[in-house]
This record gives structure tokens, sequence and C-alpha cells, in this order.
């Protein structure tokens, strides 16, 4: 299978590392975002150094389009010590009313010295985290009751922090999304490039394609089958992702002059259908030790 060292770290990223530090001391508490489809891979292995000792609440959006069963498995592996992880969706809006209650839960000792103190309805501060479209913008939009910060479904379209109110009580700083300067697991580096947190003009389509098909296949070859109608063609040890690909290609009739195979549409095509969960509830992310 053709093989590709995916990196990506536009400058503005490493200008937002230096935003978190300075301005962590402004905030009470940290959102960190993160894809249900991909928990570990989308989580920024800086963020827990950046914002050490901060109360955090870990937020897998997208759970809509993930393995609902697994989004149960990840919630409980990264809930934790002054840490609380909730599975939302922004689109259907699942699970956003359980977060202000948890953040008042994480933060009932320093309200209660603000009551105690006299300041009595004084606003408390989240820092809104997580990498390039995991939907930190279409978060913040529904927590504000408006569209406050900038939504648009490529990554990098937050380049400054903004400050936005909400009614509830608090104030959010969305952080432009951060990616870190090497994946050291390849596998990390494809699977934010499958879920579009990398711009897919930096990458060879096709070959993306082709890891996608060894990843279903191995994860969920049912509905993979299913979908594009390629009967006991998985149930082989040694079918390779390229025969694959191409007989979904041969299926969809995606085809040019001469009969050949029309790669680069059947590789638009199944990773669209990938990413708008056409082919099921999909988690590419494996738990550690299963």
């Amino acid at each position: 299978m053709p093989s590709q060292t995916i990196q990506w770290f536009p400058g503005h990223m490493a200008k937002t590392r230096r935003l978190i530090s300075e301005n962590l001391s402004n905030v009470d508490i940290v959102l960190e975002v993160l894809d249900a489809r991909i928990p570990l891979s989308s989580r920024n292995p800086e963020i827990s150094r950046l914002t050490a000792g901060k109360p955090r609440i870990v937020l897998l959006n997208k759970c809509a389009l993930a393995d609902e069963r697994k989004t149960e498995a990840f919630r409980a592996y990264l809930s934790g010590d002054n840490t609380v992880c909730i599975a939302i969706d922004c689109i259907t809006g699942q699970g956003l009313n359980r977060i202000a209650p948890a953040m008042r839960e994480l933060l009932h000792e320093k309200l209660a010295r603000w009551e105690a103190k006299g300041m009595h309805g004084r606003r408390f501060r989240a820092m809104v985290l997580g990498i390039p479209n995991v939907g930190k913008s279409s978060l913040i939009n529904k927590i504000a009751g408006g569209k406050r910060a900038k939504v648009e479904n490529r990554p990098g379209v937050t380049l400054t922090k903004q400050w936005v109110p909400t009614t509830l009580g608090f104030d959010l700083m969305d952080m432009p999304g951060v990616l870190w300067p090497k994946f050291e697991d390849p596998i990390v580096g494809e699977n934010l490039a499958l879920t579009g947190a990398i711009k897919d003009d930096v990458l060879d389509l096709e070959s993306l394609a082709l890891i996608l098909c060894a990843r279903l296949k191995d994860l969920y070859p049912e509905s993979f089958a299913a979908r594009y109608k390629l009967g006991t063609l998985l149930n082989s040890e040694e079918i390779a992702p390229l025969d694959i690909f191409m007989e979904i290609g041969k299926k969809r009739g995606f085809l040019i002059s001469g009969g050949e195979i029309n790669t680069e549409r059947t590789a638009s095509v199944l990773l669209d259908e990938f990413r708008s969960a056409k082919i099921g509830r999909v988690t590419i992310d494996v738990l550690p030790n299963t």
C-alpha cells in the first residue's frame, strides 16, 4: 500500500501554544474538545502539560458519527482526577446540557470561596482548546446561543483568541486549533487526515482512501461491505486495500475512457461518505491494551 508521512504544523499553531501559556492564568477551567471518532489521535499531547493544574472537561464531540459503545469506553478512560469526560454532538445537541453543571461541580470550591467573599454572581472563565476541525467554534456558538465564533468545515479557520460571553454565568475563550510539530506514530497522522483535521489539499487522497479501506476492513467489515455491496470480498485475509478500493470504484460505476476506474472520484466519495457516517457510526481509534 502506498504510504505518506503526514505532518502539518502551520506557523500560527506555534503561536497558539504561546497564547495558551500566556492566558492560562486568566481562566478557571479548560474545555478540551476531541473528535469522538479518534479520541486519542485528536488529543494534542502538549495540552496536558500546558494546562497542568487546571480543572478540565474533555468533550468527545461528533459522537453522533462515532461508535456509541466505543465512545462510552473512551469516556470512562479519559475521565479522572479533576477531569470529567462528556460525549457531545454540536449538530444534534446531545450532551450539551451537561457541560455547565459539570463545570460548576469541578469549580464548586472556588465558587464557594467567591460567595463567602461576597462576590455574588461573579462570572468564571473557560478556555476552549482542541486541534483544528474538532468543532470548537460550533460548540461555542451552541453554548453562546448564536454565531459568535467563525465556523467552517475545514481546519485552520480560527486564527486568534476570541472572548465569547454566554448567558450561563461564564465566558469562553476560543483559541485557534493547535496540532503538534511531529506525529511520532504514523497512525495518528493518518487518523487526523481521515477525519479532516488536516487540509485535504496537502494530501494524496488516493493513498488516504487506501488507508481508510484497510481501517474499515479490520474494524467494521460488515457495515463496510454492506455500504459498497462488496459481498464476501472482505472475508479473504489476503485481500489488499487496493483491490477493495478498485472494487468500490467499479461497483459505483466511476469509470473513465477505456473502462478504467476514476480513482480520484472514488477516493473523494469514499472519504466523504466516511466523514458523514454514511458507512455507519465508526470509531477508528483503539483503546490501549484492547
